[in-house]
Formats: C-alpha cells, structure tokens, sequence
C-alpha cells in the first residue's frame, strides 16, 4: 500500500511539472495528506519527533496567519522534488551491484597493502568513490570488507577508523555527485550552472583529502598491516569496471545537463526524470537486462516501503517551510541576511555556522537548505551565486560526517554499536576544518572572478 501511494504521489507530481492544473495541486494535497498519515504509523524515532514538531508548527502558522482552509492542500510540494530522488535512488544502485562494480572496487583495498596508512588511503579512495552510486549502502559494505584486515586492533581503534575514514570520504564525496538531493538543490536555488561548480567543489575535495591523509599519516605512522589474499586480482577486469563506472558518471551528467537547459525544470528534476531510463539503457548496454529488472523491481519496492520516515519528515518540513515563506514571521532575519551580503566572506561564514548549530538541533541539512532558501532568494541578484553554491554545498554536505542526528552518522553508530555522539566527537573537528577549506576557496573565487 506504501509503495503504491508513494508512487502515485511522485507519479502526479512529476506530471504537475508538465501540466499546471490546479486541480492536479490538489489532488497532489489529498495524496500527500493521506501519505503524511500512512507514513506515521510506520516511522519512529528522531524522524517521528521532528516530523511532528514541523507539522504542528505548520499548522499554528496556518491558523495564525488565518488562511483561507483550501488552500491547506497547497502546501505540501516543496519536498516533493526531493522525495522523487529517494524513490528512484534503487535504480542505480542495483546496477552497481548487478554490474559487479563494487566488488571489483573492493577488491583493491586489500591487494598489496603492509601498511596501516595505506589501506586508509586506499579504502578511504574507494569510499569516495563507491559512494556517489551506491549512497549510504558504501558503508555498511565497506565496514564488511575491512573487519578481517583490522582484526589484529582493539575495538576503538577499529571504530574510529570507520568512523574518521569511512564518513569523511562519504561525506566528501557527496559535495561533487550529481545524483545528490542537497547538490541538485543549492544549484535550483542559486541557478549556478553544475559544469562551473564541479572544477571548484573538486579543488576543495582534493585539498581536503590531503589534509585528511595527512592527519592519518601521523595518528597510524609506524603501524604494520599483513593482509592475506583469498584470490589473486584481475587487474583487467577492475580497470574495465572502473572505467565503466566513470563512463556511466559523464554521460549522465552530460545528458542530465542538457535535459535541464530544454526543459527548463531545474537541475533535481532532471536527474529524476532521466534516473530510471538511464539504468534500464546501462543494463541493456551490458547485457544483464533480465538480471537487473528481476533483482531492482523488489528491491525498489523494499526500499520505497522503508520510506515512511523521510516521508514523514519532509512532507511534515514542506507544510511547515510553504506556510512559514507567507507568514513573514521570521522577516527579522532578512536585514541580517541582507548585511551579510555586503560582506561575502561574512555571509559565507554565517552560513556554515547556521548548518553547525542546526545539524546539532537535529535539522535535515536539506530542511536547513530549504528554510535559508526562503532568506537567500531576495539577495540573489547581488551576490556571486556560484561561489554562494560552492558554500550551500559543502558546508551542508559536511553535517553528513559529523551530525548526530544525520542518517549516515546513525546507521555507522548502529553497525558498530556505539553512540553517535562519539562519532560526532571524532569528526567535528575536520568537519569544520572542511567548512573553513570550502569559505576561503569560495571567498577566492568571488575576488577573482566578480
């Protein structure tokens, strides 16, 4: 029942895009209120919590404000867009799998490796790149595939390595991936073009890994590693899997790009509308079709039921961020905002502190994207937008490696059965050294280039 009423929710939504009916908008409400409720019932914790503070929040707003009661329905699509992401995210990644790419990846981690540094240089390249295909699911694989390597170590040791490795290049990776809601969505806001972000987003990546190695290269120096390999690796094999995968990347952005700028729907709308074709030609391309729909269709199912906590979340969010834009209650901000703008580097570091304190509230960095958003929009004309994305990128993404409430930094605390805040502890420090990276290159590019 969830699947299908997920489904038909994105389903009408994606043809709103195409046919503005007001009656689609609020058959699109009905849905999403009855999706909103479904969805309760099924989620908990943080998820339920924060989805019910912003619902009820929303609602007092609603009635504060005295707006007219059939407009309720009209307030719910501001998520929409990122819940289409989530309920075609399977698609790719059981390409991955059927295509065998990740193993052949794996497989490098442990060939040749006699140095604790090394293999933390090794599995923390292969996670930054097996995570922008495969999502959150690189790091339960990626903790599999090390545990027999680490086996000689103490518990901690081996939790902080996952932890400081395994997050940080997850986290890192997502500030450049396409397929990323929060990247899709800080270039729709600021209407900065995707080819000019990458060359920036990527320096700030490479100089952030080198620090990252750096700092490991003195906590493990002088760490011996024997690793002992079940089977000799085909090399051939690996550099065409790899090569595919980058292959795979480039069209997609290629072709993602060029749908954006026909359609003129903005850079998330088309990475949603191009995900499934995509995957379904790529498999036809390798040859695994028949494999790949018998393995994806119940996975895509099993995944889309195990929705109900974003779903709740961020319908809960839209509600409350639709009403919350007409209110004018948090007008006091602007001038703020504004006064910043004056000062780029300023804003930039407002910015990053404004994800810091809300990532530790337990916002959803796309819930604290959208809400600054409705601040960003009317100083748009006035400040340099690409550096402007560069900062709504990085600085919401690096809340991934660190945030206690975060999806990522949850799921690493419950495989290795420890408390989130220790994760937080480990990480915040390199998190904001990141943010600082991200600010200054972004303050360059703003002094060179406007």
């Amino acid at each position: 029942m969830r699947t299908l009423l997920y489904s038909t929710l994105i389903a009408l939504y994606m043809l709103s895009q195409f046919v503005p009916l007001l009656a689609l908008n609020y058959t699109i409400g009905v849905i999403a209120i009855v999706a909103l409720i479904f969805s309760f019932f099924h989620t908990n914790g943080l998820y339920r919590i924060t989805g019910l503070i912003f619902l009820t929040l929303g609602v007092i707003l609603f009635v504060f404000n005295g707006l007219p009661w059939y407009t309720f329905l009209l307030h719910f699509q501001s998520m929409l867009g990122l819940l289409s992401l989530f309920l075609v995210l399977p698609f790719i990644n059981s390409l991955i799998r059927i295509g065998r790419y990740d193993k052949s990846l794996s497989q490098l981690l442990r060939d040749r490796v006699t140095r604790f540094t090394t293999l933390y240089k090794r599995s923390f390249l292969v996670s930054h790149f097996l995570g922008v295909f495969l999502n959150m699911a690189t790091l339960p694989l990626l903790i599999g595939s090390l545990k027999p390597s680490l086996q000689a170590f103490s518990e901690e040791m081996k939790n902080k390595y996952f932890c400081t490795n395994l997050l940080r290049a997850y986290a890192i990776c997502l500030t450049w991936s396409p397929m990323e809601v929060l990247v899709s969505r800080a270039i729709d806001i600021t209407g900065a073009s995707y080819h000019f972000i990458l060359p920036i987003v990527l320096g700030i990546v490479v100089i952030a890994i080198a620090v990252d190695f750096a700092i490991s290269g003195f906590t493990y120096k002088n760490l011996p590693l024997t690793i002992e390999l079940a089977q000799e690796i085909n090399y051939k094999n690996v550099n065409k899997k790899v090569a595919q995968m980058l292959g795979m990347l480039i069209v997609f952005v290629l072709v993602v790009s060029w749908i954006q700028q026909t359609l003129e729907k903005g850079f998330l709308f088309s990475v949603v509308l191009l995900l499934i074709p995509f995957s379904i030609l790529w498999s036809v391309m390798i040859k695994k079709t028949k494999s790949y729909l018998r393995v994806t269709i119940p996975y895509w199912k099993q995944r889309t039921k195990g929705l109900a906590d974003y779903f709740f979340m961020f319908l809960s969010a839209g509600f409350f961020v639709g009403v919350l834009s007409i209110s004018g209650l948090l007008s006091f901000l602007q001038p703020i905002i504004q006064e910043a703008a004056e000062t780029p580097i300023l804003l930039y570091l407002l910015i990053a502190g404004y994800y810091l304190l809300t990532s530790f509230i337990g916002f959803h960095p796309l819930i604290s994207l959208t809400l600054l958003a409705e601040f960003l929009v009317p100083i748009l004309p006035h400040v340099a937008t690409l550096p402007l994305a560069v900062v709504l990128i990085t600085c919401g993404l690096a809340t991934v490696m660190y945030g206690p409430f975060s999806l990522s930094v949850s799921l690493m605390g419950s495989e290795l059965r420890i408390n989130p805040f220790l994760i937080t502890r480990w990480n915040v420090g390199f998190a904001i050294c990141f943010m600082l990276i991200s600010v200054v290159v972004a303050f360059g590019v703003e002094k060179i280039f406007y």
